[in-house]
């Protein structure tokens, strides 16, 4: 069953997240394991269903690896093949290792103004990349190039992702 099927909505990156919230709030209370009667076969598969639960939630609930979802259900899997999203341009890989350079250059100088500054920058240019990447992905999985196309914007997605969190470490490490 996919995470889709959990909340009975058609596989789409445009979800209602607030519906989706209310749905699994609601699930939740009606597949808790405290609910099962019966033997402790019961109470496993209610267990179960409640773990299927949860990680379809928190699948979904995010536009990423929402995204990255659809397009395992697509037939790529970006988390386990190492192919997928391979192939990106010389040009985007040169300009992360230079964004590193830059972040870790104002992590030394203590310059978490200049932290902050290239995580938005990053941020709304990740948030370019995952739109350009839903629209793609709303065509699929008819539409091979779209799937392709989604596989590399989300690629480039995934790099922004963990520049990101690198910013987070850095503001983190600055409040303590």
């Amino acid at each position: 069953m996919s995470h889709f099927e959990v909340f009975g909505l058609p596989p789409s990156f445009h979800l209602d997240l607030d519906a989706l919230e209310r749905r699994y709030r609601e699930l939740s209370l009606e597949l808790h394991p405290d609910r099962a009667r019966g033997d402790g076969a019961a109470r496993r598969a209610a267990v179960e269903r409640t773990t299927a639960l949860n990680d379809a939630y928190r699948v979904l609930k995010d536009p990423e690896r929402r995204a990255c979802y659809l397009l395992c259900l697509a037939g790529v899997d970006l988390e386990h093949d190492e192919r997928a999203g391979s192939g990106l341009p010389p040009e985007f890989l040169e300009r992360i290792l230079s964004l590193h350079e830059e972040l870790d250059a104002a992590r030394r100088s203590a310059a978490l103004e200049e932290v902050r500054r290239m995580g938005a920058e990053v941020k709304a240019e990740r948030q370019a990349l995952l739109d350009q990447a839903a629209s793609a992905l709303a065509t699929a999985p008819a539409d091979r190039a779209a799937i392709d196309r989604a596989a590399g914007l989300l690629a480039k997605v995934r790099y922004f992702s963990r520049f990101l969190e690198e910013v987070d470490q850095i503001e983190e490490e600055a409040l303590e």
